[in-house]
């Protein structure tokens, strides 16, 4: 479909409109938004209009709900690096995700069932507050934790940090490998023992917490952001350069000639914010709402990091060739609509022991951290300018055997973790930004 002068300005339209709507929430309730940033699984998430099938980057917004199913994981990303991670048979709500008088992010999330890991990071002032029963956890430092809530019994296991939990009993103070077991149907009783058992989900948590920690600090250009979600993707999965007269841009691997930031995705409907481009790229978060596409001849499409001040919920655009489509907003309200190839969620399985990564397909559908160096890999198919076949890294299985954290002869918990996982894929650096042939067509696949 071609974009003539008419759909242009409908298009700028509805950025504008879409830009008001989001920047006028915020401004009146202070709302924040921020990202499902892992989908394993059977996932659901309710935005409003009942629970549906859930996908990757979906925008979280207060009074979002999130569950997994019998093989289902997810992984939840706030703005200053805190991660969550549900596990199987989990269910948890986003009641409070606002900002304070002097900006600073007041986030509050309730576990209503299953096993929930919170791994802190809170910035100076940010404050995330974990409900579960009539107990709550309230972070103003780092720590990481898990949470069981399951019937009539709370178990809180300190991993990191230090940790009080305030509820009908009091405040109980829990240390780093401390834990502390609630009898819900007793007044809250609770005991508190010197460690903590270990979960078959420990691994799949500590997995993923190192490839944010490898690819987070991997940095190649300081974007000077002042958000941490979506960095370790960029990081993983693109690089960024100086563009001769355009300045630094992040771009994809595997990007290809014909490649269009916006052919696949969706459009997703919240109640009171309006339609949100969602994109179908495990890396597609920061890219499509802070800065702009722009597309430079003999480089192709990148991502110009800026306008950090207002979260876009619909494309930014400069400059792009004739004849290329770029996405407006449904007119019909209240529905998902997929365009190209739609979203994207992965299999609880992981990826298969070995994948064909095509040219042009920017990473759809790599798993995070499943390719070892997939900068190198990127460089082997440019070499030659076809699908290049790897070998996977095989991720913690939904249901992994029980791996013992402290040392022998203890329960659990009693000494440091070990080291990463021999499995992890290793960071190393990127290469130069794809440089398509400029004889090729700029058309999307």
């Amino acid at each position: 479909m071609t974009i003539g002068k008419l759909g242009k300005s409908l298009f700028t339209c509805a950025l504008v409109v879409g830009a008001l709507l989001v920047a006028g929430a915020s401004a009146e309730s202070k709302a924040r938004i921020v990202r499902l940033s892992n989908v394993e699984g059977t996932v659901q998430m309710n935005r409003g209009n009942g629970f549906e099938k859930a996908f990757l980057n979906l925008p979280i917004v207060e009074g979002s709900k999130i569950k997994t199913g019998t093989d289902g994981r997810a992984e939840v990303e706030f703005e200053d690096g805190t991660i969550l991670h549900l596990v199987t048979n989990t269910e948890m709500a986003f009641p409070r995700l606002s900002l304070g008088d002097d900006g600073q992010k007041l986030s509050t999330v309730e576990l209503k069932d299953g096993r929930l890991y919170v791994n802190a990071r809170p910035k100076k002032g940010d404050q995330l507050t974990v409900n579960f029963a009539r107990e709550s956890v309230t972070l103003a430092d780092a720590a990481h934790l898990r949470i069981d809530l399951e019937d009539a019994e709370a178990t809180v296991a300190v991993m990191q940090g230090d940790v009080t939990v305030t509820g009908p009993s009091g405040k109980v103070e829990l240390a780093k490998k401390r834990s502390a077991t609630f009898d819900l149907a007793n007044n809250d009783s609770y005991e508190i023992a010197k460690n903590y058992e270990d979960e078959a989900s420990d691994q799949w948590d500590k997995q993923q917490t190192e490839y944010h920690d490898r690819y987070a600090s991997n940095k190649t250009y300081d974007a000077s952001s002042p958000y941490s979600y979506g960095t370790s993707d960029l990081n993983y999965y693109g690089s960024y350069s100086n563009i001769p007269g355009y300045g630094w841009g992040w771009q994809p691997f595997f990007m290809g000639a014909g490649w269009s930031p916006y052919q696949d995705g969706a459009w997703a409907w919240y109640p009171g914010f309006g339609y949100m481009w969602v994109s179908a790229y495990p890396w597609g978060w920061m890219p499509y709402y802070y800065g702009s596409w722009q597309f430079a001849p003999g480089y192709g499409w990148f991502w110009s990091p800026g306008y950090w001040n207002t979260w876009y919920p619909q494309p930014r655009v400069v400059n792009p060739p004739k004849r290329t489509p770029v996405p407006q907003p449904p007119t019909r309200t209240g529905q998902t609509v997929m365009v190209g190839k739609g979203l994207t969620s992965f299999s609880a399985n992981g990826a298969p022991r070995r994948i064909t990564i095509n040219p042009g397909s920017a990473g759809l559908g790599i798993p995070r951290g499943s390719v070892r160096n997939l900068d190198r890999t990127a460089q082997e198919s440019l070499k030659r300018e076809g699908p290049v076949v790897v070998r996977t890294v095989r991720p913690a299985p939904a249901n992994p055997p029980v791996r013992t954290w402290g040392s022998s002869g203890s329960s659990g918990g009693s000494s440091s973790a070990s080291g990463p996982s021999s499995t992890a894929p290793r960071p190393s650096a990127p290469p130069p930004a794809r440089m398509p042939s400029s004889g090729h067509s700029t058309k999307p696949h």
